[in-house]
């Protein structure tokens, strides 16, 4: 199996951990993973339509959705995907104080 497999399946093993109504930075589940930041995203992104990861539970840092380049309205999906568990946003911007998902290593 090519590295970069191996890597996405961890980032998808430890994205799958993050509860329902919760939220994970791409820099948090990096540090958990053993990569970086931008390969959550290229991991996030490689994911097949119909997918039972929870990538929508993945925000960056200002505990905002980032927009996707060619994915016309993909961040608008992944917000009421999240407002439908729970997760509440306030002028686009979720509280990381209240929604982080709190990893136990």
């Amino acid at each position: 199996m090519p590295e970069f497999e191996r890597t996405f399946r961890t980032i998808y093993r430890v994205v799958a951990r993050i509860p329902e109504g919760t939220v994970a930075t791409y820099g948090q589940i990096a540090g958990i993973a053993g990569v970086g930041p931008r390969q959550v995203g290229q991991a996030l992104k490689a994911l097949p339509a119909g997918t039972r990861c929870p990538w929508h539970r993945v925000i960056n840092a200002r505990g905002t959705v980032s927009i996707r380049t060619g994915a016309a309205k993909a961040h608008l999906v992944q917000e009421r995907l999240l407002e439908a568990e729970g997760v509440t946003f306030v002028n686009g911007k979720v509280d990381l104080d209240v929604y982080r998902w709190h990893a136990d290593l």
